[in-house]
């Protein structure tokens, strides 16, 4: 089942994180949560099987500068790695594209690593109608 995430989600939620390569503490989740739940450019949606958080997908709706569009950006999408392969991704997508047109948005985009680790994650990215065709850059800030 695909749902909303709540507050009870938490640390299943961090647990996915870790799986996603971000390892993140309880406490860590709670403030993060706390910031984008309380945003409604942002939904975060959980599967869940049998009462266990198995897959997460975080979302915000955007807005071009350069057309009239809007768009919908996926910040995170995480499967448990024992429920991989089992559709649940695939489900998690289609609630990102559900959300996306209730938004008015036309199209999702995302941003993956450059990473062999990752060569799954984009074969499963094209097989659901994404097109690699941008390169991202990131520039850290340091504090003054």
């Amino acid at each position: 089942m695909i749902r909303k995430a709540t507050e009870s989600d938490i640390s299943q939620m961090a647990k996915l994180m870790g799986e996603l390569g971000y390892p993140t503490t309880k406490k860590e989740m709670e403030q993060r949560f706390a910031k984008i739940n309380s945003c409604n450019l942002y939904n975060t949606q959980v599967a869940e099987v049998n009462g266990k958080i198995v897959g997460l997908i975080g979302m915000i709706l955007g807005y071009h500068y350069e057309k009239n569009d809007n768009y919908v950006r996926i910040v995170a999408l995480v499967v448990d790695p024992e429920y991989r392969k089992q559709g649940i991704g695939k489900k998690l997508i289609e609630s990102a594209e559900e959300w996306a047109r209730s938004q008015g948005a036309n199209r999702l985009v995302l941003n993956s690593g450059n990473r062999s680790e990752r060569d799954e994650a984009h074969e499963f990215y094209t097989n659901r109608g994404f097109e690699a065709r941008a390169t991202g850059y990131y520039k850290t800030l340091i504090s003054r």
